[in-house]
């Protein structure tokens, strides 16, 4: 079976700057990480390929730098890392990522499943997964939580939902994106971290792939970010203490003042 995992390197601290010129991250000195729901994405493709055999490529799209995050995959068990990286693929938005992204998996040749991390943390959107499918014309299901049975023809999770789960069956070639629920990332083993460190890194460029220009990058992106900012900290509140009558009449007291109810 023939398996791809979609990661991101993202940010490894919340301690981010922002240029005020662009309004965009500041990346340069920031320790970058994979991100942790792709984690579980990872983990979760070599869980399969030990079950049913098969490769394990994880591909990703990003700055030279995102290579790193590749090899942290190999030295966990992945078999193969692509780079997604050109200059033409700079400020793209979910849409055109998952359109640049789609396009690096159709030249992986045969892809039975693609695997995601619910979301990314430095965005939080959950739209580059089932962007992806819907640009390769896939089925899919999001929020797995458990795959259930994987066959060469189909694939059976369980779905989190609000209250519980839905079972659900899928034709294949599909995607799923998953959540932390669905297993316990391992540790790279000694023999992984050495092998990542001499691992090829192979490089997806725009003109490796058959796209449209002008849906590439910032130029290719329907929405743009136009301002990003670092909320002021807010000061304490004031604190109550008091025997619980007197407490009570003070809350009140305060809860009127402010004109939050009348």
């Amino acid at each position: 079976m023939n398996i791809v995992v979609c990661i991101k390197q993202v940010p490894g601290t919340t301690k981010v700057k922002i240029n005020p010129e662009t309004g965009t991250l500041i990346r340069d000195g920031v320790e970058a990480v994979v991100n942790p729901f792709d984690e579980y994405a990872i983990e979760e493709a070599l869980r399969i390929r030990e079950k049913v055999g098969g490769v394990v490529k994880v591909i990703t799209m990003g700055p030279p730098q995102a290579e790193t995050a590749l090899r942290s995959a190999i030295a966990m068990g992945a078999d193969e890392a692509y780079l997604i990286s050109d200059r033409a693929f700079a400020g793209s938005d979910t849409w055109a990522t998952s359109y640049t992204v789609s396009r690096g998996i159709q030249t992986l040749g045969k892809v039975d499943l693609i695997i995601c991390g619910k979301q990314a943390i430095d965005g939080d959107t959950a739209q580059v997964g089932p962007g992806v499918a819907e640009m390769l014309g896939l089925p899919y299901v999001a929020w797995v939580r458990k795959v259930e049975e994987i066959t060469d023809s189909h694939i059976r999770v369980e779905r989190l939902m609000e209250e519980g789960y839905d079972v659900v069956e899928m034709p294949l070639p599909g995607l799923i994106t998953v959540v932390k629920e669905i297993n316990t990332p391992r540790m790279a083993s000694l023999k992984g971290k050495m092998k990542a460190k001499s691992a090829q890194i192979n490089i997806i460029n725009a003109s490796s792939m058959q796209v449209d220009m002008a849906r590439l990058g910032l130029k290719g992106s329907p929405t743009q970010v136009l301002r990003s900012f670092v909320p002021e900290r807010k000061t304490g509140g004031e604190k109550i203490k008091d025997e619980l009558p007197v407490m009570v009449d003070k809350l009140k007291s305060t809860i009127l003042d402010l004109g939050i109810v009348k």
